[in-house]
Formats: C-alpha cells, sequence, structure tokens
C-alpha cells in the first residue's frame, strides 16, 4: 500500500500513521521529521532549509520535491509501502511526486483526505499540551495526564503551544483549506482520492480505512478476472 494522507492540523494524520505502521509494517514518511533530520546533520539542502526556517519562509517547492526525491531514490523500502504525511503540499508538488515514484516503478495507490469539522479541530488543538522536557502529547479531555501539568514520562512541565489558539487555528484552517485544494481536485480527476470522516476517533477512521482497502482489492481482482 502506497498512500499520501491529507488533513488539516488536528485531523489526526500523526495518529492514523501509528495504527497503519502497526497494522501494515508500512514505512511511514513525515516531511516535517526529514527536514528536521536534513538540518540536523547539516547536508547541503539541510543548510538551505534552516536558512528559509530562520527567515520564517516557507521551504520552496524545488527544495522539498529535492529531498524527497533524494529519499526515495534506489530505496528497497519502497516496495513495502509507504504512507507519505506532509508531502505533497501544492499541485505543483503532487505532479512531482507521480514523477518520482514513475521512475523509482512505485506508483501511488491514492490520496487518503482526512476531513474533519472546525469544531471539532479546534477542541482537539486548544486543549493539547506538550512536554517542554521530552515532547510527549496530551490532551486536557482525550488525553490528560495522571498530574495536572506534568508529563507522565519524565516529569516535566506541560505547556500550550502559542499557536494552538482559537484564533490561529482559524487562519491556519483557512489556509490549509485554499492550499489543499489543487491537490483534493489532482487525486479526484485520477480516481485516487479517498475521503474519510476524521472527526470519529482514530480507531473508527482506521476501521472505515480496511474497509475501503477491502473494496479496493476485490475490484482489482474483479477487473483482472475479465
Amino acid at each position: 500500500m502506497k498512500i499520501v494522507l491529507l488533513g488539516p492540523p488536528g485531523a489526526g494524520k500523526g495518529t492514523l500513521a501509528n495504527l497503519l505502521k502497526e497494522t501494515f509494517d508500512l514505512w511511514h514518511v513525515s516531511t516535517g521529521d526529514i527536514l528536521r533530520e536534513e538540518m540536523k546533520n547539516k547536508t547541503k539542502l539541510g543548510k538551505e532549509v534552516n536558512r528559509y526556517v530562520d527567515q520564517g519562509a516557507l521551504v520552496p517547492d524545488e527544495v522539498v520535491t529535492e529531498i524527497i526525491k533524494n529519499k526515495f531514490k534506489n530505496n528497497g523500502r519502497l516496495q513495502q509501502g509507504f504512507m507519505l504525511d506532509g508531502f505533497p503540499r501544492t499541485g505543483v508538488q503532487a505532479e512531482e511526486l507521480d514523477k518520482i515514484l514513475s521512475k523509482e516503478g512505485q506508483p501511488l495507490d491514492f490520496a487518503l483526505y482526512m476531513k474533519a469539522s472546525l469544531p471539532v479541530i479546534l477542541g482537539r488543538l486548544t486543549g493539547r499540551r506538550v512536554c517542554r522536557s521530552c515532547g510527549s502529547l496530551y490532551h486536557i479531555i482525550n488525553k490528560p495526564p495522571k498530574k495536572a501539568n506534568v508529563c507522565d514520562e519524565c516529569g516535566g512541565e506541560l505547556y500550550q503551544r502559542p499557536d494552538d489558539n482559537e484564533e490561529t487555528i482559524r487562519t491556519r484552517m483557512k489556509v490549509y483549506t485554499k492550499s489543499t485544494k489543487p491537490i483534493i481536485d489532482y487525486y479526484k480527476k485520477q480516481n485516487k482520492l479517498k475521503t474519510v470522516n476524521a472527526d470519529l476517533d482514530a480507531q473508527t477512521v482506521l476501521t472505515v480505512l480496511m474497509s475501503i482497502l477491502d473494496e479496493n482489492k476485490k475490484s482489482h481482482q474483479h477487473k483482472n478476472s475479465r
């Protein structure tokens, strides 16, 4: 299974990615993790990424695409299946991804769009708390720590990220919706877009996804038997 995960902040992509990883042994390719790794290792591309980050600017399409290309080139892990999280972010990146995967002989199966409503996203993100020491994530309702404002893992202080406030989240949602529309349209035209209701809990979303995969499998088997 080779898929792209699409969805706004708070849709639950990270949680679903972990479930998919456990269930299907998929390679989780997080663009954010890759960019941080490149910067940490001070590679040529990493230094370039760092320059944009320091300026508070978006990393250009061609830089992110080059990093993905390098990650996927002659990589045997592609064959076992993967899920891309955080890429593509633009229509241009979606087209480039198809070219990269075509060259590697590992075309994308589908794009999974995790569609979540604003009230649910607001509830998830405004209630999120992060440990200052180890980065563990909590939620004041869904996953509260045993002791208020104290991390269960390391005893560090829990805090609310500055961007996890209602006004910022609303702005991020508008930006995401506008920038993602071309990508959704792109995969829709290819008949590769699958939409799930991300307002549901991650385990239910996984169950829905399993039924989508089962339908896909039966459809392919029917076509091949003709």
